[in-house]
């Protein structure tokens, strides 16, 4: 397949060509041949072409990601897993205590305001943290929180509403997902908000939404991409050429994204520094650092 990429992205090198660069200076010779053999097979293949790239590599997801180099993508992801229109009005700075190496699984987390006021955090995790409910829980809690203080320091005790308070959305994207998603195995997106038993309508502002993306993957070996939802979560998971190209022929756009991390690869010792951290942090994942 690398030749059939190839002729998408000219920009792509050859095997020989990467290895040149590699065998030609010291340094880079060192840390290529540190790597198990598996994972220099892995760099050669994204770097080549001959495996597509994979987007939550952290160096990947962070270029393309940025919410605020980006705000267009963001707002068009979390728009389809809201499922309603959404306009970004800023990013905000994400000030939640972490648990001691909590941020070892964490591929991104940003929190951003939308123009209505609400507040939305999105985190993508390699794998899963246990009891993600409850954690989703605690963090979402200490956002409405931070917005409350923060509305009763801007305005004062006579002016202050509830009213004034925003919805707080958590969206958690997750890699691998946890033992309790797969035991629905057809189902990828999971929405929870709070409801009554009678019926009775109250805006607790609270809201979830969980997207296994290897569910997702399983689920959708061998189908076209029907809607932009879709594509993205094919974006985010595969690194099958054949899903590239599917991809990109469905939503031309994607294709500038592609180029953004192939345009990375060109600079073989900056993104050998970036692998060689990625490569660090699964050794401390499998190990349960």
């Amino acid at each position: 397949m690398t030749g059939v990429l190839r002729a998408y992205f000219p920009i792509l090198r050859s095997r020989k060509e990467i290895l040149k660069e590699i065998q030609s200076k010291g340094e880079l010779n060192r840390i290529f041949n540190g790597w198990e053999e598996k994972y220099q097979e892995e760099f050669l293949d994204f770097c080549t072409g001959a495996k597509g790239v994979k987007m939550l590599y952290d160096f990947c997801a962070k270029a393309i990601l940025d919410p605020e180099l980006y705000p267009e993508r963001i707002e068009e992801l979390i728009s389809l897993l809201l499922g309603k229109k959404v306009k970004l009005l800023k990013v905000l700075p994400n000030d939640n205590t972490r648990i001691a190496d909590e941020t070892s699984l964490l591929i991104m987390d940003f929190l951003v305001q939308l123009q209505d006021g609400s507040v939305v955090n999105v985190e993508v995790q390699k794998v899963g943290y246990a009891f993600p409910g409850q954690r989703s829980a605690c963090y979402c809690a200490d956002l409405l929180l931070r917005q409350y203080l923060q509305v009763r320091k801007e305005m004062t005790k006579e002016t202050f509403s509830y009213r004034n308070i925003s919805n707080v959305y958590t969206i958690v994207i997750f890699e691998k997902s946890t033992a309790e998603f797969h035991q629905f195995p057809d189902k990828y997106l999971h929405k929870f908000k709070q409801k009554s038993d009678t019926g009775l309508k109250i805006n607790l502002l609270q809201e979830f939404v969980f997207v296994a993306l290897d569910i997702y993957k399983q689920n959708h070996q061998n189908k076209s991409i029907k809607k932009r939802l879709e594509g993205w979560l094919t974006f985010l998971s595969s690194d099958e050429p054949e899903d590239i190209i599917a991809l990109i022929e469905k939503y031309p756009d994607f294709k500038t994204m592609y180029e953004q991390v192939y345009e990375i690869c060109q600079n073989i010792e900056q993104v050998m520094g970036m692998f060689s951290k990625e490569l660090y942090e699964l050794d401390r994942i499998q190990c349960g650092i």
